[in-house]
């Protein structure tokens, strides 16, 4: 007897199954319900079609109705809604042009996918201009409206998962303003934190508005304006809403079909659900994590196809079980290729799995061969060292290694076994120690323990418990990047001359740019009767790890303000420098190196694979007091130009100038605010003010506990760790500060400011305003606000945002400095 099959939707997982059902039987009934008007579609390229990359809508289509129909006997039903399930009569009811009418069934297969989450925003019913993607009828409407509206210029994304950042590099390459809110910590879930950072740096690099920790709340003036949770408003000539998905589970419960909390249908391990002769597939249903053996969803084609291959094969006799998920995905974001596989950090802790954390930063083929990348990699290793998730972002080869860790660890190897595989090897695709390789090492040296570690988020809890940290930088990268506060800093070529001046009767926790350097100087001093730990990953997974995207925002907006104008820095000549391939510091010593060879004057284009260039070059340039003329992305490298500093200029006699051997000092100010005590802030703004009525230029420079005085009083945002910590106990603003002394609780300093009120002095929070109304210049310092957890958006308005070098620039050119 033959039997009918029929299955509600196509796409990735109803198309799977129907044309294997039908290779495995070719006397099968095959029928198809698809409720909108195209079978199967590329879901995955729908954002590259906005963007033009995919220019040929046409080719966003896989499979037409005439050849499943044609090729395969399989009956297609396009435009056709099954609205009711009969389980008892294995009946269904099929709306189709405006009517209903009725089958039967024999087994019935639900593959009706999942639809985008679309809350009830206040607002939202009166836009026009706000839209989702997840079929090509979303991304039709989304084309039409942009032809329609040629001059629109601010787009909104709201959602940081794959399609919003996705659709964020479509808008932007559109020629659009492109602001990506996001209401969490961080975009792209599937990434813990500090890998994120890479994503947020690039994000920002390449003049995407990042507002994270932002909720949208609502719409006005016809969804042209996005209202926040902080109160925020927005411009918004175009919204993409890209807040996830649910089940579309509705018919599948109207027939009472289990399913879990969220809405996703319950299977067992053959893909039947609680009702017989029913079976799910695809995004619709709950599926198993491979690591964690937790339920969950997971929206990917690759598992979605495969699940409907081996639902056929169930059905006709082939014992193929639904494996356990690792969710092994890959995107692209600008330049950056960001992939991974299995759990995260959260989900490990979620579950209680113990594990260890290695973050490394490889090239992505030999150094010397063009165009090699670093690749920033993080892989998650248990006990027993097996491979419990693997993550990865860059340019180049990033898809490679994680495909490559996927597969090793769907097989049960453990991570020093990746040190034995071998990687198809030449300079243009890969490295004789490949990154993979690199891995197995690390675990290898953990196994063996040979090296301890500490993690980037340790770092700040042992600063204030006044640790003992080696810095093993040379001084030419000390330049680009201080050491971390109260650092021993010696070379490591010098490590065994000095062995003298380390402790040995306390932990000693080493770090350098990347890891392997601080590793090696473990070896050294774990041999020597040190107790030493180092800093997996460097310094550059901590900075990574400590990055601000709300500064960073306002160092862009104040910089878009004062645009260096490259007229200014005239030379004839350009010399060009590649340092692609090259590993932090190596770029950074390059142009030190290159530099030196240069005439006053001259300028020197730097072309770097490494994207924290982009941000070093800013701070070597100020340290050496050379100008950057330019700082870009372009592509997958960082292009800047620095032209060489003039020097001072020498009279006819060939004496030397006054100005050649005394700096330019004028009557001026400067003073470092390191604390946050009421009468010290008195006393500094009072001298500030002072200066200023004299005509003077005066620089605050707020850092550590001076940060509390020009810290907003009605800002409160939401924290974690240590950042959450200093939140609760710095003063928030100027009314919540201390006395130094007899504050008594508080009853000093209100006594105090009832002296000042009686004698007609001014309120702090006055003296804060009288005081930028007269030109003092205010800057916060970035490093201390990094280390503390405050945001730009904590501080008061009209602060700068800076360093060390923006103080010493100024304070070199004053004749008065204090520090209060």
């Amino acid at each position: 007897m033959t039997e009918k099959y029929v299955i509600i939707g196509g796409v990735a997982g109803g198309a799977s199954v129907a044309t294997r059902l039908r290779r495995l039987n070719e006397d099968a009934q095959i029928v198809i319900y698809e409720a909108g008007p195209y079978i199967s579609f590329a879901n995955c390229g729908l954002p590259y079609y906005i963007g033009k990359k995919i220019t040929e809508r046409q080719n966003l289509l896989v499979e037409s109705v005439a050849d499943l129909q044609q090729d395969f006997q399989i009956e297609v039903h396009v435009n056709s809604e099954v609205v009711k399930i009969d389980p008892q009569n294995k009946q269904l009811t099929i709306k189709e042009n405006s009517r209903n009418t009725q089958t039967n069934y024999d087994k019935l297969i639900l593959s009706p996918g999942a639809k985008p989450i679309i809350p009830t925003f206040p607002g939202l019913n009166m836009a026009d201009n706000v839209f989702t993607v997840r079929n090509i009828p979303d991304v039709d409407r989304i084309k039409k409206y942009l032809e329609q509206q040629p001059k629109a210029q601010h787009a909104c994304i709201v959602g940081g998962g794959f399609i919003g950042l996705e659709m964020a590099e479509n808008l932007h390459d559109l020629g659009m303003n492109v602001t990506l809110i996001e209401a969490r910590s961080q975009v792209m879930p599937n990434l813990d934190f500090e890998m994120a950072q890479f994503v947020h740096q690039h994000l920002q690099a390449n003049g995407v508005k990042l507002l994270l920790n932002t909720k949208l709340t609502g719409f006005a003036a016809g969804g042209k304006q996005l209202l926040l949770a902080e109160g925020q408003q927005l411009k918004a000539d175009i919204v993409i809403l890209a807040l996830g998905i649910k089940p579309n589970s509705q018919l599948a419960k109207a027939a009472g079909i289990k399913t879990d909390q969220r809405g996703f249908i319950t299977v067992d391990e053959h893909f039947q659900t609680s009702l017989p002769s029913i079976y799910a597939i695809g995004d619709v249903i709950a599926v198993k994590n491979a690591v964690t053996s937790q339920l969950g969803s997971i929206a990917l084609a690759g598992p979605a196809n495969r699940q409907g291959r081996y639902l056929a094969d169930q059905l006709q006799g082939i014992d193929h079980p639904n494996p356990a998920v690792w969710g092994t995905a890959v995107a692209k974001i600008f330049a950056l290729t960001v992939a991974a596989t299995g759990a995260t950090e959260r989900q490990l802790q979620a579950s209680k799995i113990p594990f260890q954390a290695l973050h490394l930063h490889p090239n992505s083929h030999a150094g010397y061969y063009p165009g090699a990348a670093p690749i920033e990699m993080k892989v998650l290793i248990g006990v027993k060292g097996e491979i419990l998730g693997a993550q990865a972002v860059g340019t180049n080869g990033v898809d490679k290694r994680i495909d490559v860790i996927a597969t090793a660890a769907k097989f049960g190897a453990h991570a020093s076994q990746l040190a034995d595989i071998e990687i198809a090897y030449a300079p243009p695709y890969a490295s004789a120690k490949d990154p993979v390789n690199y891995v197995g090492y690390l675990a290898n040296n953990l196994q063996q323990k040979l090296v301890k570690t500490i993690q980037w988020h340790q770092v700040d809890p042992l600063l204030r418990q006044q640790a003992v940290f080696l810095d093993v930088r040379t001084p030419d990268e000390l330049l680009a990047e201080t050491p971390l506060p109260g650092a021993i800093t010696i070379e490591r070529s010098q490590i065994r001359n000095n062995l003298a001046k380390l402790p040995k009767n306390k932990p000693l926790y080493v770090y350098c740019s990347v890891g392997l350097r601080g590793y090696n100087v473990c070896r050294i001093l774990q041999q020597h009767g040190f107790d030493v730990y180092n800093l997996d990953g460097g310094l550059k997974t901590y900075q990574t790890g400590k990055y601000d995207p709300t500064i960073h925002q306002q160092q862009r907006n104040l910089t878009a303000k004062k645009p260096i104008d490259p007229s200014k820095a005239k030379m004839a000549e350009t010399i060009e420098l590649d340092a692609c391939g090259l590993q932090c510091p190596g770029p950074i010593l390059k142009v030190k190196e290159q530099m030196g060879r240069l005439s006053a004057g001259q300028k020197l284009r730097v072309t770097a694979s490494d994207f924290g260039f982009y941000q070093d070059i800013v701070a070597w340039a100020a340290a050496t007091k050379n100008t950057l003329v330019k700082n870009e992305i372009k592509g997958n490298q960082v292009v800047a130009v620095l032209q060489k500093k003039v020097a001072a200029k020498v009279e006819n006699s060939g004496k030397p100038t006054k100005s050649m051997v005394e700096p330019n000092i004028q009557q001026g100010t400067t003073m470092v605010v390191f604390d946050g005590d009421f009468d010290k802030a008195i006393a500094s703004l009072i001298i500030a003010q002072g200066a200023a009525a004299m005509g003077q230029p005066v620089t605050m420079f707020f850092t550590f506990w001076g940060l509390s005085i020009i810290r907003k009083p009605d800002v409160k945002l939401a924290k974690q760790g240590a950042a959450k910590l200093f939140d609760q106990m710095l003063p928030r603003g100027t009314a919540k500060l201390n006395l130094s002394k007899m504050n008594f609780g508080g009853i000093g300093r209100n006594l105090m400011k009832k002296i000042m009120r009686n004698n007609q002095v001014d309120q702090l929070e006055i003296m804060l305003k009288k005081a930028q109304q007269a030109g003092v210049k205010m800057v916060a310092c970035t490093m201390s606000m990094n280390l503390m957890g405050i945001t730009a958006a904590e501080l008061i308005d009209n602060v700068e945002l800076g360093g060390v070098a923006t103080y010493l620039g100024d304070a070199s050119q004053r004749n008065t400095n204090l520090f209060i």
